[in-house]
């Protein structure tokens, strides 16, 4: 009889993790909740360990891990209750775990990340600033490690998926790759009336569910900048093979155009359980629970280009890409940061992006970061020089 796979989710009560749950609950002959982790959420933290019963649950600090194990106990569930900075990063790497989904949002997954990647594991990569933070340093430990690297988010899950299984082949494959991106719920907006955007507005997506931190950053484009970020370690393209259109259904959710001009596509339903299952299976395929696409039923699809004056933090990806190694990592700190004080409504909506720009001005690092030391200064002195800015475009 085949051993169950020992899954860890990190983040799991977050979207990707939720809908990670989804499709493990579909196949409980192929995996196993070995253990959890989440930030905030304590009540459906609690939830899930009664209904998978993990090995291990981990939280960010003291109080909410008493709080955690008290609750545990009051039931009489026997899941053991980690805390502090390096917890995540002890699951990540436990030599029972077999596949470890990466679903926090933010520079906070970086670390796990990487202890999973010199591990050795099969890591299911949706925290998107592994890459943006972590770049050169972070694909290292996964050559090291030989780790298995599978990317979730469903734009880097659609090329990977429109690529051969054999990595060396790759570079005589592609020509370049084409990110596409919904436009968000301001495709149409007047940019004139942007300012006046508020953080529902923002959060409210026209074709995908998601968390509140990534909806903002759908709606700036920062996501779809941090993804071409993303695809250049991914897939090892140089920035000017890397090209975003708009596509505002969500139906082909990226290609691969060839040296031969053939185009390849992966299309389905706007739905993250779908990349998320092919993560889990990789190289076969397993029911994801999404919906099937009903071709008669589409009434078109349609790709339009980018509009920088709406979108004008795409090109800032560009920008970091051609400038010192590091300089990722300082925008994605300023974006979360500027993003937090909008979702606090300290900030107004295109304040987000001078937030970036002006930290990005004065943050030059000084050296390629080469240890998690160096990247997690570097990411310190972008936030406290984002907060100030912030501070003074504050509402």
């Amino acid at each position: 009889m085949t051993r169950l796979q020992r899954i860890a989710i990190l983040g799991s009560t977050g979207s990707v993790g939720s809908s990670t749950l989804d499709v493990i609950g579909r196949h409980p002959d192929r995996f196993e909740v070995f253990a959890l982790s989440g930030k905030q959420r304590l009540d459906e933290l609690l939830a899930q360990c009664r209904q998978w019963r993990p090995r291990f649950v981990a939280v960010p600090g003291d109080a909410p891990a008493r709080q955690l194990r008290q609750a545990l106990a009051a039931e009489g569930l026997r899941s053991e209750v980690l805390a502090g900075e390096g917890a995540l990063a002890e699951l990540a790497a436990h030599p029972e775990v077999d596949a470890v989904m990466a679903a926090i949002v933010g520079a906070a997954g970086l670390a796990p990340c990487i202890a999973a990647a010199r591990a050795g594991k099969r890591l299911l990569l949706a925290n998107k600033e592994a890459l943006v933070v972590g770049g050169a340093l972070f694909m290292q430990a996964v050559r090291e490690g030989g780790a298995t690297l599978l990317p979730i988010d469903s734009e880097h899950s659609a090329i990977f998926q429109c690529l051969p299984e054999d990595r060396s082949r790759w570079a005589a494959h592609i020509d370049h790759i084409v990110l596409t991106a919904s436009g968000g719920p301001f495709r149409r907006r007047d940019p004139a009336t942007l300012a006046a955007v508020t953080p529902d507005e923002a959060c409210a997506h026209p074709n995908w569910v998601m968390g509140r931190k990534i909806s903002v950053d759908s709606a700036t484009m920062m996501n779809k900048a941090l993804e071409v970020i993303e695809a250049h370690w991914l897939f090892e393209l140089p920035p000017e093979r890397i090209r975003v259109v708009l596509h505002p259904q969500s139906i082909v959710h990226s290609m691969v155009v060839c040296r031969d001009a053939s185009v390849l596509a992966q299309l389905g339903t706007p739905d993250m359980r779908v990349p998320i299952a092919y993560g889990l299976s990789f190289p076969q395929r397993i029911e994801s629970g999404a919906a099937r696409l009903d071709f008669t039923a589409l009434a078109g699809l349609s790709f339009e280009p980018m509009d920088l004056q709406r979108f004008p933090g795409l090109q800032l990806a560009y920008d970091c890409l051609r400038a010192s190694e590091g300089t990722s990592a300082v925008l994605n700190a300023a974006n979360e940061v500027a993003v937090q004080a909008f979702l606090d409504r300290r900030i107004g909506f295109t304040a987000i992006h001078a937030v970036n720009c002006r930290t990005l001005e004065r943050i030059t690092p000084p050296a390629a970061p080469r240890a998690l030391a160096d990247l997690l200064e570097l990411d310190r002195r972008a936030r406290v020089e984002a907060a100030r800015h912030a501070e003074e475009l504050a509402l």
